[in-house]
């Protein structure tokens, strides 16, 4: 893989780590101790926060800000505009550098443009949220979420299609089962936890 390539118009500090064939474009500020992984792509006015960690193939659109205590895992997309968060009650006048709460978004999850994730939460593996959503709790794992607060309302596969409805309800132990219509991968639903077909 190529070096990284930062545009001339970003800064990134010394002490940060850039992986290989990583781009940063215009305007987009890396601090030091901030961690990013290979083959990302941090869109125009981008800022990342020390130890902020990236995983590989990360891709963050124009206008997002990626504060300390957020990690996001490899194959993430946060769309223009998204925002973190790390501190619950923010005030001008009170410090809480020592209170920042972990943000954790997980494996090939995506986040719709301006979207908000509230401090604290958790994205499962490839859940879908979708634009301007207010996201207070953890979203499961493939789960797809919208509104103000987030609520799911269905499920994404992997490449990202909406799956077709099957039950949701906590209380069927019966396992059921959908397939993509797109790419063709199969999920199992076991009360409200999808997983793909084969794996346990």
């Amino acid at each position: 893989m190529t070096a990284p390539f930062v545009h001339a118009s970003a800064f990134v500090d010394e002490g940060a780590e850039v992986g290989p064939g990583t781009r940063i474009w215009h305007f987009c500020h890396v601090n030091a101790g901030a961690v990013i992984g290979a083959g990302c792509s941090l869109g125009q006015n981008v800022v990342v926060m020390p130890r902020v960690r990236i995983g590989n193939n990360v891709k963050i659109q124009n206008n997002v800000s990626v504060y300390e205590g957020v990690e996001l895992e490899d194959d993430v997309f946060c769309g223009p505009s998204m925002v973190f968060t790390n501190v619950t009650n923010p005030r001008s006048h009170v410090s809480r550098k020592h209170e920042y709460r972990r943000t954790l978004v997980r494996r090939g999850a995506s986040i719709g443009a301006n979207a908000t994730i509230v401090s604290g939460v958790e994205l499962g593996r490839y859940a879908f949220v979708g634009a301007g959503a207010v996201v207070t709790r953890d979203v499961p794992a493939y789960a797809l979420v919208v509104g103000v607060p987030a609520r799911q309302v269905g499920w994404a596969c992997q490449c990202g299609e909406i799956l077709p409805e099957i039950a949701m309800s906590a209380d069927d132990a019966t396992p059921r089962t959908t397939g993509c219509g797109s790419c063709g991968s199969r999920y199992r639903l076991e009360g409200n936890v999808l997983h793909p077909e084969g794996e346990r």
